[in-house]
């Protein structure tokens, strides 16, 4: 007999429709799955005969064949094992069934329960577009694919009870649609209740309100880390849409547990400087999303850049000029969002100690001139905001009280140029001044005379390239916002080309650092 039930598989970012064909037919007992699956489906022989035993039902001893149509594509994971076990029944004819079968996905354990499965979001949401009404999933992902409105989710926590659900017996429970309200990760007291650093307050406060990345630059324990993470408390809470793609990106990694079946809460990624390139930027033998994916409308901190490895700071350069990262193999091509607001941090020489106007460096000039070079000026071109972060001195570290008022204040400018950015590109899909494209400058960056002459200025003698006009240019727009003013001036360009100043031109730095520590 023949049997066959749709399910689904994710496919990169997306997923791609199973159908999952069952002939049992008289003959020597073999069980044979075909359709170029993975030694995870592979593998499921064994838990679909000790689940199907478990739940009562007997596994035909003849020949069992699996088809997992399409046959030219490659399928991955151990979501085939629910379907299998319902088809296998169906075909054997231990299980009539009564209703329309809805797609449905899960791993089987030996004693018959079924077992969450990474990218239930996104198969939920391939399922929705393709018409289904219904699904059924693991009770471990039911919360997480009920965010999708509009389709049934059933929640499955055993073979039995699924088998009586296909026959009419029973119903499966179904899982309420739910949108889980988002949390703000830090308040403004983190950044507050450290001492000193206004100038570099004003940096992330920048930064935070048009998304432009940031490198930290200063001696050892000057607190460029607790700055970086403290910048997440000037950040807004995710919104709806959002919240979903962030979720859907963790889903697909399989980084969401019953305990945490969504992500509420912007997020902050650190990876080691051991970390390999495919973690950082996604891929391996199946592709899953590296790290500036999994930062996606969060923060991905660098710390200490010129330790990671060079081909893994050059991989940068593409996702963030585009926030989106291709990842190409034989068989496809996967493409995953890539849209964090990106923060470095790095010492000045590998002592940390150069420039520095108390303590003497230690390291010789090539020493120096090979740190340096870890960090190419396509990286540094891409970069916003470059900030010395000076050593606190011993009257500002043991001051009483925190810098609550100002802080607070700088969190509410955030917020407000934030909704007036919404405002501004409500009819389009930008989502932040520093992701303006550069056709869209002249329509969204009105800039007077007096400004224009300043870049001029600004260009001749900096040397800047194209790009960083661009982005001196977004920035400004940013620090206009921040000043709740429609038009940029001179001053917001000034501000901009401050943060703009050139790292590591030996002398210049040097002096630069010693006047204006």
């Amino acid at each position: 007999m023949f049997a066959s039930i749709s399910s689904a598989c994710v496919l990169g970012f997306d997923s791609m429709l199973v159908d999952v064909q069952v002939d049992v037919s008289a003959g020597f007992p073999t069980y044979t799955i075909v359709g170029l699956p993975d030694a995870a489906i592979q593998e499921a022989k064994e838990r679909v005969r000790s689940a199907m035993k478990q739940a009562g039902l007997t596994f035909p001893d003849t020949r069992i064949t699996v088809h997992l149509a399409p046959g030219d594509r490659r399928k991955e994971g151990a979501g085939f094992d629910l379907p299998m076990a319902i088809a296998i029944a169906m075909a054997s004819r231990a299980l009539k069934s009564t209703t329309v079968l809805p797609l449905c996905i899960g791993e089987l354990a030996l004693d018959g329960s079924v077992l969450p499965v990474s990218g239930t979001l996104s198969i939920v949401m391939f399922a929705k577009q393709l018409g289904y009404d219904a699904i059924i999933v693991p009770r471990g992902n039911a919360k997480e694919a009920a965010l999708v409105p509009g389709i049934k989710v059933y929640s499955a926590t055993n073979l039995q009870a699924v088998i009586s659900h296909c026959a009419g017996d029973t119903s499966l429970p179904i899982e309420p649609h739910l949108i889980p309200q988002a949390d703000q990760v830090m308040s403004v007291d983190d950044l507050a209740a450290i001492k000193g650093h206004q100038v570099i307050k004003r940096a992330l406060a920048v930064a935070a309100a048009g998304r432009h990345n940031t490198l930290l630059y200063g001696p050892p324990g000057s607190g460029k880390t607790i700055l970086a993470k403290a910048l997440r408390g000037l950040l807004p809470p995710l919104d709806v849409d959002e919240m979903l793609e962030v979720t859907r990106l963790y889903s697909v990694a399989g980084l969401l547990t019953t305990q945490e079946p969504y992500i509420t809460k912007r997020p902050f990624r650190q990876p080691h400087h051991t970390s390999s390139v495919a973690s950082i930027v996604g891929g391996g033998r199946i592709p899953r999303p590296g790290e500036l994916s999994l930062a996606h409308h969060g923060v991905l901190f660098f710390d200490e850049m010129p330790e990671f490895p060079r081909t893994v700071l050059e991989a940068l350069r593409q996702p963030l000029e585009e926030q989106q990262i291709t990842v190409a193999r034989v068989e496809q091509a996967v493409t995953y969002p890539a849209a964090p607001l990106f923060i470095g941090s790095l010492n000045p020489c590998p002592c940390g100690y150069y420039g520095d106007p108390d303590r003497d460096c230690r390291c010789t000039p090539l020493q120096i001139q090979k740190y340096h070079k870890k960090l190419s000026g396509p990286l540094l071109d891409r970069m916003d905001i470059m900030c010395y972060v000076p050593r606190l001195q011993f009257d500002t570290l043991t001051q009483t009280g925190t810098d609550q008022r100002v802080v607070t204040e700088l969190c509410d400018r955030v917020q407000a140029a934030l909704r007036r950015q919404q405002l501004r590109f409500r009819h389009t899909t930008i989502k932040a001044n520093a992701l303006i494209p550069h056709k869209a400058i002249d329509q969204y960056c009105l800039i007077d005379k007096l400004s224009l002459r300043l870049l001029r200025q600004a260009m001749q003698v900096m040397q800047l390239s194209p790009r960083s006009y661009h982005r001196i240019v977004r920035l400004a727009r940013t620090i206009a916002d921040l000043s709740d003013s429609e038009h940029i001036t001179d001053v917001h360009v000034s501000e901009a080309l401050q943060y703009r100043r050139p790292m590591f031109q030996t002398e210049l730095v040097t002096q630069s650092l010693r006047t204006h520590p």
